[in-house]
This record gives C-alpha cells, sequence and structure tokens, in this order.
C-alpha cells in the first residue's frame, strides 16, 4: 500500500508541474482571490465602468485626447508626432459597431497633416471631403466598438462570462457584450484594479483586438485614461497611439467634424 501511496503523490506532483507549466502561472488556475463567489458578468462589467471613472466615464459629454502615434508598415514604423482626436459622445448606443455621436482624427508626420478622419452625425469625410457612404459604414465598422461598455449594463444589452485569460501578465475576467443589434463585443477585465485592458470583435479584416496600457489620471477628474493603445486586425498590428493628454467635457463646434474640399 505504502508503494502505491508513493506512486499516486508522485503521479499528482506530476501532473501538477505538467499543469503549472501550460499555464505559465498560478493565477491562470487560482479563483478570485478577492470574491468567495465568483463574479457574474453584469458585476464585473459594473466594477470595470466604476473604476475607469464611474458616472462622469459612462456618460461624458465630450472628449478631446492629445498625442502622437507610430503607423506599422512592411517598409518599417512611420513615427506620427502629433495625433489628436476629438469625440462627442452620443447619449444611447443601438449597434456597438457602427457611428454614432461625432468624431475627428487627425495624424501630423513631419509637420504636414497626413490622415483626417471625422464623422458629423450623419456624413463621414477625411481629406478629399466627404465620403460615399458605404465606405464610410465600412471604415467605422471596423473601428468603433469600445464605447458599447459603458450601455452594457442597460436593458436589450446581454452580458456572458468566458473563460478567464491572462493580458501581459496580468489576470483577467473576459465578458462579452451584446447590443440589442446582435453585434458582440469582447472585454478583459484586470482582476486586481478591474482596468479594461482588451477588447475585440471581428470586422471585414478580421479579429480586431487593442491593448491598453499605461493608465493615468488628472487631478481633480473622476477619468481613468490608456496612455497607450496597439491596434492589431488578424493577429498584425496596425498602429499604436500613445496619449499624453485629454480634455473633458468640453465645448466642441459643430463645424469641427465638417471637412470642406
Amino acid at each position: 500500500m505504502r508503494g502505491k501511496s508513493v506512486v499516486s503523490q508522485t503521479t499528482s506532483r506530476a501532473a501538477w508541474t505538467v499543469a503549472l507549466a501550460l499555464c505559465g502561472s498560478l493565477a491562470c488556475a487560482a479563483p478570485d482571490s478577492t470574491d468567495a463567489v465568483a463574479p457574474t458578468a453584469r458585476e464585473i462589467v459594473s466594477r470595470a465602468q466604476q473604476a475607469a471613472g464611474g458616472e462622469t466615464w459612462i456618460h461624458p459629454r465630450t472628449l478631446l485626447m492629445r498625442g502622437h502615434a507610430v503607423f506599422y508598415t512592411p517598409q518599417g514604423p512611420e513615427r506620427h508626432e502629433r495625433y489628436e482626436m476629438w469625440r462627442v459622445y452620443p447619449a444611447q448606443k443601438g449597434a456597438a459597431h457602427a457611428a454614432d455621436g461625432k468624431v475627428r482624427i487627425e495624424s501630423w508626420h513631419q509637420g504636414k497633416r497626413v490622415r483626417l478622419v471625422t464623422f458629423d452625425g450623419q456624413r463621414s469625410y477625411t481629406l478629399e471631403g466627404p465620403q460615399p457612404p458605404s465606405d464610410a459604414d465600412k471604415q467605422w465598422s471596423e473601428n468603433f466598438g469600445f464605447g458599447v461598455i459603458r450601455f452594457a449594463l442597460e436593458p436589450g444589452f446581454r452580458q456572458e462570462r468566458l473563460p478567464d485569460d491572462v493580458v501581459e501578465g496580468r489576470p483577467v475576467h473576459v465578458v462579452r457584450i451584446t447590443d440589442p443589434s446582435g453585434q458582440a463585443t469582447t472585454f478583459s477585465m484586470a482582476k486586481d484594479d478591474h482596468a479594461i485592458l482588451r477588447p475585440g470583435f471581428d470586422t471585414a479584416r478580421g479579429w480586431h483586438e487593442r491593448l491598453y496600457s499605461e493608465f493615468f489620471r488628472k487631478p481633480g477628474v473622476s477619468w481613468v485614461q490608456p496612455g497607450r493603445v496597439r491596434l492589431y486586425y488578424a493577429g498584425v498590428i496596425q498602429n499604436e497611439i500613445f496619449w499624453t493628454d485629454f480634455e473633458l467635457d468640453q465645448a466642441m463646434p459643430d463645424g469641427l467634424f465638417v471637412v470642406v474640399k
């Protein structure tokens, strides 16, 4: 009997060693350390909303972000010394991956504005002026998606827990949010501070994923801003943005979002 016991213990230790090797860390196998009962998808989303800034973050009016960016090409990285985004947020959201509210994004390279895209609430524009609706819809569907988590607890939205994961060494809860139109977006939230580290959704260009890191705050503002955002399509990095400053709820004139050729 003693021989069988030793063999059993040895086998158990070997199996546990293999499991740890496959996981890479105890974190991927261990239960949530701060919860006696595993949190529901709705609880996870609520914690993420509060950690990001609470009511101010859930219902912002406008946001201006400033920074710089790197665009990756087969020929090498292209560094843009100035990258800015103006955003007027919608009061409601129906389809997660459709343009809403208003947005303007522009990028400068070697002192010249080389990228410009805007949406005025009805039409989209680039440096060439107004864009055909079909082209604009495709472009926005490949980019819009993060904002759905602000509405995820409202009626008509569904939350579903998926298997836990690890994002850049940080254990995360993973939740799929489905909007009233049936469009789904997956979010990974850190287990320790509930930060939103990775949203992802399907696009015509393949699975789109963003990695958020280097978060920062400003005194007196209930808002947690990711300082670094990396964008991937089908597993390939497209660009990364380094946000260095932001302004919340500033007035933005309608003309800012219209481009006249």
